[in-house]
C-alpha cells in the first residue's frame, strides 16, 4: 500500500447534476475512466447527491467501481455498492405530516418525497423523467393527505422558476426552520431534511469507519446542499456553473470549469498526475 502515500487525497467525493454529470444528467466516458483508474490507485469514491441511491447504483456500475460509496439524498442515507445501509436519518413522522401541509402553488410548485420505498409526487410531471433516464427510476403519483410519512429521507418541492419557491421557502423556515435542515439542491429545487443533516455530516459517519479523515479527501460541487461537505474537507472546488448563492457563500474555494466539460475529471488527472 506504500504508493497510497504519495497521493495528494486518499478520497474522491463528489455531487452529480451540474458537477460530475454532463449537461445531459449522464456521465462521460473521461469521467468514467478517470474515476476507475483513480479507484485502481486505492482512492476512494464518494458520490455525494440529493438523488436516490437507485439512480447513483446505475452510475457508479457505469464507473466499474469495486469499493465506491453512496451519499444520497443530501446525506440522509449512505450506502455501499452493494446498496446495504451504513447510515440513516429520517425526517420525524409528526413533522413530514405537517410538511405534506405546506402551501404552494399547485400550477408552478410540485411537492415530492424520497421514502426508503420510492419516489412520490402530487402529480404527473414528464419533464423530470430526464433526470432518471439511466436507472429508470421513477415517481409514483400519489394523493399526499392520504399518504403515509415512514422513511422518509426528504420532502421537496420543485418550481417552474426560482421565483415559485419564495413564499414556499420562507414558510418553511418559519415553520420548520429549527427542526429540520431546509436546503436547495438547483436553482429552483428545495429540499428539507432531518436537522443536521448535510453530505458534510454523512461523509464525517462515513470517515469514521477509515484511517483517513476530512482533510485526506477532495470534494466537488455546485448546488448550496454542497456547502457543508466543500467547505470541511482538505480540498473543496466549486464548478464554473455553480449557483451563484455558493459562489457567494464559499467566495474562498476554488472554482474550475463547467460540468459540460467534465472538468472534475480533468481537475482530478491533474492533481493525481494522471496522463
Amino acid at each position: 500500500m506504500s504508493h497510497q502515500l504519495k497521493q495528494p487525497f486518499r478520497a474522491v467525493v463528489s455531487d452529480l447534476d451540474g458537477t460530475l454529470l454532463n449537461s445531459n444528467h449522464v456521465i462521460g466516458d473521461f469521467t468514467i475512466d478517470t474515476l476507475n483508474r483513480l479507484e485502481q490507485q486505492g482512492i476512494d469514491i464518494v458520490l455525494a447527491t440529493g438523488r436516490n441511491h437507485t439512480d447513483v447504483s446505475s452510475i457508479l456500475a457505469k464507473i466499474g467501481a469495486e469499493r465506491a460509496l453512496m451519499i444520497t439524498s443530501n446525506g440522509a442515507r449512505v450506502r455501499d455498492l452493494k446498496g446495504n445501509l451504513l447510515y440513516s436519518n429520517s425526517l420525524p413522522e409528526e413533522i413530514v405530516f405537517k410538511l405534506y401541509q405546506t402551501p404552494f402553488d399547485t400550477t408552478k410548485v410540485c411537492l415530492n418525497t424520497y421514502q426508503d420505498e420510492g419516489w412520490f409526487i402530487n402529480k404527473d410531471v414528464p419533464a423530470l423523467r430526464k433526470f432518471h433516464q439511466d436507472s429508470g427510476f421513477m415517481y409514483e403519483v400519489v394523493d399526499f393527505a392520504r399518504h403515509h410519512a415512514r422513511n422518509v429521507e426528504k420532502v421537496f418541492f420543485i418550481g417552474k422558476t426560482p421565483e415559485d419557491l419564495i413564499e414556499v421557502e420562507n414558510y418553511l423556515r418559519e415553520h420548520f426552520g429549527n427542526e429540520t435542515t431546509i436546503v436547495y439542491s438547483a436553482l429552483a429545487c428545495l429540499e428539507v431534511m432531518n436537522k443536521n443533516v448535510s453530505k458534510g455530516d454523512a461523509l464525517k459517519q462515513v470517515l469514521a469507519l477509515r484511517d483517513y479523515d476530512l482533510k485526506d479527501c477532495i470534494a466537488f460541487g455546485d448546488g448550496m446542499n454542497d456547502m457543508e461537505m466543500l467547505s470541511s474537507v482538505g480540498k473543496g472546488c466549486i464548478m464554473e456553473n455553480a449557483d451563484t448563492r455558493l459562489k457567494a457563500a464559499c467566495p474562498q474555494l476554488e472554482q474550475i470549469g463547467t460540468n459540460k466539460n467534465e472538468s472534475v475529471a480533468k481537475y482530478l488527472r491533474r492533481t493525481f498526475g494522471m496522463k
